[in-house]
């Protein structure tokens, strides 16, 4: 069954997270994606390790480059630098995160790019754009401590996420935008220009934190695992572990005391609305928690649940992929890699489209692996040098 931009070529000048996230989910979803890698070592990615799969290629690296073709170019080279803006000239979609201004010396800048493939749509990723921030290094940690996530994270002293958000937050901005680029392509016939950052993704992912700020002048600190406006949305302690509650609203909130066995809780003033419950937390919390001690979490969750009041374990990542496995579904699959003696196993797109569901066409290549397969793309034969 074809997938859902069949036909779309990819030309792939990014490298590391953000980028190669953007162009791993266009692959899942049916484009040709080329990865431009540079001769003998790669993206740096390849190198990312330990962890590193059984035949030595880096977990990293194949978190986020299934589904692409790999070819090696050195740009500085003419004859790969042609064949690097042959491949420009081709594509549908240009993806890079150089460093501003880095690609204009190779013909590969937009402008270049453009007077030869006037529809393409060009997106460039950068930490902090091309003005005043154009020289500052994009890194996702960077970007977490002056963006203003690691001020909300953590509990003692600011705390980095435990995943690199800001670029997967990065690569979906890419990702969302390239498809309405191309919308727009398709119905004008005009190509464009797609900007992303690091910082711009951070921050209008920050949702009602930064709205705090804009809206009401309230600056937000970090609050360990509670949460600024709701309450009780946070970990407590069972008999035996921590158990998180996710109550959203007040009937929710009534139910829950009626399980713990104090419903009048719901109805003291200190309690009876979330705004009162976020007043009084530290209160509540010590009372929901003495009211919890009594039995284990596990069986918190099953009369819980039953009442419809959200409430779960705090899993391994491990468990989180079991528990999706339980449910039916199928977060890891399977990638056919003839390469090796056995599959490439990968966690799932999160994406089920009735008729276009997306494929996993390919496992990570290796580093120049598909070299003959885009050249004869491009209609270009190899024969000791690269022939035009």
């Amino acid at each position: 069954m074809p997938g859902a931009l069949d036909g779309l070529i990819v030309a792939d000048f990014s490298r590391v997270l953000a980028g190669p996230y953007a162009t791993m989910l266009l692959a899942d979803l049916g484009a040709t994606v080329v990865k431009v890698e540079r001769p003998g070592t790669g993206d740096d990615t390849r190198a990312w390790g330990p962890p590193f799969a059984a035949d030595g290629q880096s977990t990293y690296f194949q978190s986020v480059n299934r589904g692409k073709q790999s070819i090696a170019l050195d740009l500085a080279d003419p004859d790969d630098r042609a064949v690097a803006q042959r491949l420009a000239a081709r594509s549908d979609v240009l993806i890079e995160n150089y460093r501003t201004g880095a690609l204009a010396r190779f013909g590969l800048d937009e402008e270049s790019v453009r007077r030869a493939n006037p529809a393409i749509v060009y997106c460039t990723i950068s930490g902090f754009g091309d003005g005043a921030g154009a020289d500052l290094p994009g890194y996702d940690l960077l970007v977490q401590a002056v963006g203003g996530l690691m001020s909300v994270t953590g509990t003692h002293e600011p705390t980095k996420a435990g995943v690199a958000l800001v670029d997967v937050l990065t690569g979906l901005q890419a990702a969302v935008g390239i498809l309405a680029a191309l919308h727009h392509r398709d119905r004008t016939g005009e190509g464009q220009r797609l900007d992303v950052t690091l910082l711009g993704s951070l921050q209008s992912a920050l949702v009602n934190q930064v709205s705090s700020v804009i809206g009401a002048g309230v600056v937000p600190t970090f609050m360990g695992n509670a949460h600024p406006s709701i309450a009780p949305y946070e970990v407590f302690t069972a008999a035996d572990r921590p158990l998180v509650l996710a109550v959203g609203n007040d009937q929710q909130f009534g139910r829950l005391c009626e399980a713990l066995g104090d419903p009048g809780l719901a109805a003291d003033e200190r309690f009876a609305t979330n705004a009162a419950r976020v007043e009084h937390r530290d209160e509540l919390v010590r009372r929901v928690n003495g009211l919890l001690a009594v039995r284990g979490a596990d069986a918190w969750q099953e009369s819980l649940t039953r009442l419809g009041v959200p409430c779960g374990p705090i899993n391994d990542i491990a468990q989180g992929l079991q528990l999706a496995e339980r449910l039916g579904l199928e977060p890891v699959v399977e990638v056919d890699d003839p390469r090796r003696s056995a599959p490439v196993r990968q966690v799932a797109n999160a994406m089920h489209l009735s008729r276009t569901p997306v494929r996993y066409a390919s496992a990570p290549p290796d580093l120049d692996e598909d070299r003959d397969a885009v050249l004869a793309l491009l209609g270009l034969e190899v024969d000791g040098t690269v022939g035009r």
